[in-house]
């Protein structure tokens, strides 16, 4: 998969500092509504704004995650979705390691690095 192809879902969650206007992750939320995407937050650290502190507390099914986190606290994410079933994962530059990249491809799960305000400024 490319990143492009994961606008072609519309249940999305975005892990990071949501409620915080000045990360990227409250950025990539907003655009993702604003362009009629149903996306929750995920902020393990904090509920603030808003925000579910783990993915199981998100009330709809997801089809992508969008990881914009520190990844010491991503590859905890990453598990959390393999064991529900999400394997789709949008991969935000900073949110890679080698330990997330090795848990995808040895869960069968798709990731892609990039950016989803790129992907959805060429919409």
């Amino acid at each position: 998969m490319v990143a492009s192809e994961f606008l072609n879902y519309k249940n999305w969650v975005v892990v990071g500092s949501v409620a915080n206007n000045k990360k990227y992750a409250f950025r990539i939320l907003n655009c993702l509504k604003d362009d009629g995407f149903n996306v929750a937050g995920v902020n393990p650290r904090s509920a603030e704004g808003g925000a579910y502190k783990s993915l199981v507390e998100v009330p709809f099914s997801i089809d992508v995650l969008d990881l914009c986190i520190n990844p010491a606290l991503g590859i905890n994410i990453v598990k959390e979705a393999n064991k529900l079933g999400i394997d789709k994962i949008l991969i935000q530059p900073g949110a890679e390691s080698d330990e997330i990249f090795n848990f995808c491809n040895n869960n069968g799960i798709n990731f892609v690095e990039g950016c989803a305000l790129v992907e959805l400024s060429r919409r």
